[in-house]
């Protein structure tokens, strides 16, 4: 072994017996930056992004490695240490009294942007006292913190869950292998990466209940935004005399039952009872976690046909991918006839797939090969 993986083997401790189960795993030191407007708890679950750098720093820390973030005052992470970069009166004085559980968020993804600014450099002081030769930072604003991976040119800035366009760095971890290739078309790059790789986007499976009977009753939760296609899954249930449950951000009208923005409880609570859930973007949706979120349910989905459903959604095994109206309209008929049987198996498959137990051993996997690259690189055996 090495003096730096003696460094990095010495420099923190792993949860009892974990090493006796799987043997030997090589540990990391994550500067993870976290988002100027939110705090990192559950609280702020319908922003997607707070809850991968949550969830992120949960996984790395159970893995035994070293996380340090830097966000706002309140956390609910698990890190060896929190560095508060954006105060909460910061926060106030910059984005005023908007109510998140009732607006959209009051940012702009501009680096310039007083906010960004202000996080950035704050983050950049104090990575500065903490950073060691051959730790990863962790992005997940994109350009937006482009300057703290800058500040540092001898550490791997790692941008760990791209469901954004526009990535910067050389080592990027989409959500989709539909949203990667999209990416390199947008960016004009046909030639492949291998540090480039595909991880799901990832939840606690135990925040996700399965029932039985499920009530009757359809389930769309986003934000009330054209381009989330609430206004299809209203279409739809209108057409048909269904009930239409409605949760998130944004301004109603028309026909359903908007209940506003709803907590992690209340979330799994709607999701495993409802026949389905909606989710039919009409953008080529990097990730779209609301289906995730609905299938660790075992409650089957009714999408659009491209994007990330394309890797995700089975019809008629998970839910299915509609293309014309009708279509929806035939997915609601055959969601109702999927058994308690077929709901448990859809459940058992998302579990292995997006919950955090499993997929951080795909991160672990990810950023060995990246660490490889301080020694033999594409021949390290």
């Amino acid at each position: 072994m090495g003096a730096q993986q003696q460094k990095q083997k010495s420099r923190h401790a792993s949860p009892a017996g974990f090493f006796d189960i799987i043997g030997y795993m090589q540990k990391f030191t994550f500067h993870v930056v976290s988002l100027p407007h939110t705090q990192t708890t559950a609280e702020f679950t319908h922003c997607a992004y707070t809850q991968k750098v949550r969830k992120f720093c949960n996984m790395m820390t159970d893995l035994g490695h070293e996380v340090i973030l830097y966000a706002s005052e309140e956390n609910e992470a698990r890190v060896s240490e929190l560095v508060t970069v954006m105060s909460k009166e910061k926060q106030q004085e910059l984005f005023g009294n908007n109510d998140h559980t009732k607006n959209f968020f009051n940012i702009t993804w501009d680096m310039y942007d007083p906010a960004w600014v202000h996080m950035n450099a704050n983050t950049i002081k104090a990575m500065a006292e903490r950073i060691q030769p051959r730790d990863f930072i962790c992005i997940i604003g994109g350009w937006c913190q482009k300057i703290i991976a800058d500040a540092f040119p001898n550490n791997f800035a790692v941008e760990y869950g791209i469901g954004y366009t526009g990535p910067f760095s050389k080592y990027r971890v989409f959500e989709s292998y539909a949203h990667m290739h999209y990416v390199h078309g947008l960016q004009n790059d046909d030639n492949g990466n291998f540090y480039d790789t595909v991880v799901p986007n990832y939840y606690d499976a135990e925040e996700f209940p399965f029932v039985e009977k499920t009530d009757d009753y359809y389930l769309f939760i986003g934000r009330l935004i054209d381009r989330k296609g609430w206004r299809i899954a209203q279409e739809v249930c209108e057409k048909l005399g269904k009930r239409l449950i409605l949760a998130g951000q944004g301004d109603f009208s028309g026909y359903g039952e908007h209940i506003g923005v709803v907590g992690v409880e209340k979330r799994g609570e709607l999701m495993s009872h409802a026949k389905a859930v909606f989710v039919p973007t009409t953008y080529i949706e990097p990730f779209g976690g609301v289906h995730a979120e609905a299938l660790l349910c075992g409650t089957p989905v009714i999408t659009t046909n491209f994007g990330v459903f394309t890797e995700t959604v089975v019809n008629g095994e998970n839910g299915y991918r509609c293309d014309v109206f009708r279509d929806f309209v035939a997915a609601v008929k055959s969601t109702e006839k999927f058994s308690v049987a077929k709901r448990r198996k859809i459940r058992a498959a998302a579990q292995k797939r997006f919950s955090t137990t499993h997929v951080r051993d795909e991160y672990q996997a990810y950023f060995e090969r990246l660490y490889d690259l301080w020694g033999d690189g594409w021949y390290a055996r």
